[in-house]
């Protein structure tokens, strides 16, 4: 392995981003140390006025898609007629929660609805909102950085979801919390994307281990995983392949990175975190379920809500995989990787 002073970089990267390789570090290990200067303690970020705004804006085409046609059917009534159930059931697929997660949340809504105690204020809109917050808030699970050294977070999901982009902003959120962070290339298949997550290293200056394209994954992140454990690093985040020939070569090989990482450690890894596009609509909840049955999802990163109308599928994964959903990302900027609040999340995307 070869050490590096790492060039000064933005605070943040575009998905696009991708730093030029260098031959001679391409054929072998690299491992981009950080900087041994001191630096000033690190402060755990707090919640600011302006993060439910940026959430609020992120999610606007689903809201636009979300509460435009169901504001004018439910709008002041308090009850539940066969016509406007069917015109509720049919918004609610339009906006992408699919058939099970919208037929679980008109059977609640007409139970909240039918109970004798309903109070004098609430109406159709106002119990909607309740109903699909309660669909969502066991799935409201942050990820809780447990005591093993280092916690191993394995990245999983298909090629462009959004993974290395994930990976990169997880990096910088950590890292201001005060954890010491090392980045791991396992996807070795996908022209440009080691240098991509390199960037990502660079920006944050925390150490990047990699191979050339080509290499096999399941070795590089074996390596990462000695070289953390030597460090004695806090958190490991590893990115994977998300397309091979097909899809039964993508999951053996996925299978055999974890075989191969617990020949190191038998408890890796500690997180499996699926990335999924939520610009894919219900394809991401076929998505999940394969992850899924392959590698045992413990958590999920919902992404790019801020470029479609199609939000309202966090619900059809919430109700189908019965996963935490750890992050949803609404914007570009690191501080867009939001922790999931099932109240914020609703609240955003349906207007009274």
């Amino acid at each position: 392995m070869k050490l590096f002073k790492r060039r000064a970089k933005p605070d943040s990267v575009p998905d696009e981003a991708v730093k030029p390789g260098d031959d001679a570090e391409r054929h072998g290990a690299i491992d981009r140390a950080g900087d041994d200067s001191p630096s000033s303690p690190a402060v755990e970020p707090q919640p600011s006025p302006g993060m439910f705004q940026r959430l609020r804006v992120g999610l606007s085409r689903s809201r636009h898609q979300f509460s435009e046609g169901l504001a004018t059917l439910v709008l002041g009534k308090k009850q539940l007629d066969p016509d406007l159930l069917e015109a509720l059931e049919e918004q609610l697929i339009m906006a992408d929660l699919g058939l099970e997660a919208t037929s679980s949340v008109l059977e609640s809504l007409r139970q909240r609805l039918d109970r004798k105690d309903l109070a004098a204020s609430e109406t159709v809109m106002s119990a909607l909102k309740a109903t699909l917050t309660a669909l969502l808030a066991d799935r409201e699970q942050p990820l809780a950085l447990s005591s093993h050294r280092p916690f191993v977070i394995l990245v999983v999901g298909v090629n462009g979801a959004g993974k290395t982009t994930t990976i990169g902003k997880l990096a910088h959120r950590f890292k201001a919390q005060g954890h010491s962070v090392m980045l791991a290339a396992g996807d070795t298949f996908r022209a440009a994307a080691v240098e991509q997550l390199e960037a990502w290293g660079e920006a944050n200056d925390v150490p990047v281990i990699a191979q050339h394209t080509g290499a096999d994954s399941a070795s590089v992140l074996y390596d990462a995983l000695g070289a953390a454990q030597a460090r004695g690093v806090d958190v490991l985040i590893a990115d994977t392949a998300g397309r091979l020939q097909n899809k039964a070569h993508l999951m053996d090989e996925l299978t055999k990175v974890v075989r191969v990482m617990r020949k190191h450690d038998p408890s890796v890894p500690h997180e499996t975190l699926l990335v999924l596009d939520a610009g894919t609509g219900q394809n991401a909840v076929s998505q999940a379920i394969e992850f899924d049955q392959a590698v045992g999802v413990t958590g999920i990163a919902v992404t790019k809500l801020d470029g479609t109308a199609r939000g309202g599928v966090l619900f059809a994964i919430a109700n189908r995989l019965q996963q935490p959903i750890r992050y949803v990302g609404v914007g570009e900027q690191p501080e867009d990787l939001r922790e999931f609040s099932a109240s914020d999340f609703v609240d955003a995307l349906l207007e009274e």
